[in-house]
């Protein structure tokens, strides 16, 4: 059967049609320079401002050049101090470790040269005509007319990261090894630039799409503004990406519909609103945006007053797929405890999770590890894990951590400290709080990244946060399968499956063969239609118009939404299928 599952879901932005989206850089140079032409006066000051990983070298050519200026200003080396300043400054952050480093608080400000800055507002100050400013921080050294924010998705910079096409900001670092160029990225110059981006959403005149490399698309910022708005006000769907992995399976390609030539897939992220994007249809055109823009824009609305009072504007639920369906095991691996992650890496939370078990291969011995077996001592697990990461013998997994049975629609709990891995042969839909590169890796079975080198082992940060204590029967009666019944009625059943008392996420699962009513009682719902073909939801007070979501698709109900409901659609009508949601527990 054909796969169903969308990989470019959008928002429609209604009322904004033509007049409001253009593509191409000659349609864009074109309504840039109607507008100059607009403004009766001496001096024109047009600010493109950039979002780090933007290609420069693209913008000069597609716009700033086309413009003609006046004056050109380029704030990267204009403005900003230079390269060994900067990398001083942030040595504490981004740290000597390959993947771990602390959350900046630092802001743009803290890197101008006053001096440079000085020089470069009186050239402005004394020029006549058109002044363009661009790259990162534009709005920093002008109040424009015409303000054009350069945006891109947090997947597209890692790419860019991978291949070498660029560095990272104020960096002269284009091949370095990509884990430590990610590293950067994600302590210091997202936080930076989104820190400096959330004061600015409502400035914006217009949005410049750059995520594909020589096709921009830019919109108004009204459409933009009003895209954001309509998204958080009803059921949505980011978009997902997939990437391969040395331990990855089949099972993606053929139910998400990916390319069959890519010798595998291991991750789908599916829902993880800091990383992924989302789509906006302004008339004719499809602009990509980073999802994190509508949690920093509307918080409230989207996740809750409780929720974003205790998390901030942060989204604090993640949803992603590990498929090693004909593919390998996952590294035996360990997620840091609160305290570890606030001292250590300067987090507010940390990583809570869970496999939920999509699909497992039926004729197989499918299975998880999880825990540590009775008896197992810290002095003996690091010494022999010590032993085998230097080469003295091998690392028998299932001495030390407990082989546990899975099967399809399982559901194993990951509270923060417990020893824990997936199986080959199982499509896990991991459910977890955000915070997403903190896996410490104990034992990665003597494998090489994609990369051809060693993937990042991490017992030392392992060995001060694995709890002993969580050994066979402690596993056993906590964290596998706590399903119990909680409501039902007619057509439907609803068992809470998770997640541990340890962990701020509760998740709850329907099977039905009938309407469902839910209410998201304030804050933001995640779901995955984790059984059957297709359901719709609909609002039963028309607060927004039926939407469709297919197997295996997750979906973000957020918290102004309130009522709705879930029933059978398509060929799914009078089949049983289900749901699993999450949401923060009050």
């Amino acid at each position: 059967m054909r796969s169903k599952y969308d990989k470019q879901p959008f928002v429609e932005v209604k009322g904004f049609e033509n007049s409001h989206s253009w593509s191409g850089y000659n349609s864009i140079v074109e309504e840039i320079k109607n507008k100059v032409d607009s403004f009766n006066k001496d001096k024109v000051i047009v600010a493109i401002d950039f979002y780090p990983g933007v290609r420069t070298a693209e913008i000069e050519t597609g716009i700033v050049n086309k413009l003609m200026a006046d004056l050109t200003v380029y704030t990267d080396e204009d403005i900003f101090e230079d390269i060994d300043t900067v990398e001083d400054k942030i040595k504490e952050v981004v740290t000597d470790d390959r993947v771990f480093g602390r959350i900046s608080l630092h802001t743009l400000e803290n890197f101008i040269d006053e001096k440079k800055l000085n020089d470069v507002k009186e050239k402005i100050n004394n020029a006549t005509g058109t002044v363009v400013v661009y790259g990162v921080g534009a709005n920093l050294l002008v109040e424009p007319d015409i303000y054009i924010f350069a945006d891109l998705a947090r997947w597209e910079i890692q790419q860019r990261y991978r291949s070498g096409d660029i560095p990272n900001w104020k960096g002269r670092n284009f091949n370095e090894d990509p884990l430590r160029k990610l590293k950067r990225g994600y302590f210091f110059e997202w936080r930076v630039a989104d820190r400096y981006k959330k004061r600015r959403f409502n400035k914006f005149d217009y949005i410049l799409d750059t995520n594909l490399k020589n096709t921009p698309k830019m919109i108004t910022g009204d459409s933009f503004r009003a895209g954001l708005k309509e998204t958080v006000n009803r059921p949505f769907r980011v978009v997902p990406f997939f990437d391969p992995g040395v331990w990855g399976g089949q099972w993606m390609k053929e139910v998400c519909d990916l390319d069959r030539n890519m010798e595998s897939y291991a991750w789908c992220f599916d829902c993880v609103p800091e990383e992924n994007s989302l789509l906006l249809k302004v008339g004719d055109n499809i602009v990509e945006i980073p999802s994190i823009d509508a949690v920093l824009t509307h918080p409230r609305e989207l996740l809750g007053e409780k929720v974003h009072g205790r998390f901030g504007a942060d989204f604090p639920i993640r949803f992603d797929f590990l498929d090693t369906m004909g593919g390998q095991n996952l590294s035996l691996q360990v997620h840091p405890v609160v305290e570890y992650a606030q001292e250590k890496f300067g987090l507010h939370y940390t990583q809570e999770e869970s496999y939920y078990l999509l699909d497992a291969k039926e004729d197989e011995e499918t299975y998880v590890y999880l825990g540590v077996k009775d008896g197992m001592t810290k002095e003996k697990f690091f010494g022999d894990l010590r032993k085998a990461q230097n080469g003295e013998g091998d690392f028998n997994a299932e001495e030390y951590s407990n082989k546990i049975k899975a099967k399809k629609h399982d559901h194993f709990l990951i509270p923060p400290g417990t020893v824990h891995c997936s199986g080959a042969d199982t499509m896990v839909l991991e459910i977890s709080s955000t915070p997403n590169l903190f896996t410490f890796k104990l034992w990665d079975w003597g494998r090489l990244g994609m990369d051809g080198k060693p993937r990042p082992i991490n017992i030392g940060h392992g060995e001060e946060v694995v709890q002993f204590d969580r050994d066979t029967k402690w596993t056993m009666d906590n964290l596998v399968n706590q399903i119990e019944v909680v409501a039902e009625g007619d057509g439907w059943v609803e068992e809470r499956t998770g997640l541990h008392e340890k962990e701020f996420i509760e998740t709850r699962r329907h099977w039905f063969t009938k309407e469902v009513h839910h209410n998201t009682n304030g804050g933001v719902n995640v779901l995955n239609l984790v059984e059957g073909d297709e359901a719709i939801i609909e609002s039963p007070n028309n607060k927004f118009e039926p939407f469709v979501v297919h197997y295996a698709e997750t979906f973000i109900i957020p918290a102004s939404v309130g009522e709705y409901t879930i029933k059978p659609y398509g060929d799914s009508v009078g089949k049983k299928i289900a749901t699993i949601k999450a949401y923060v527990r009050n």
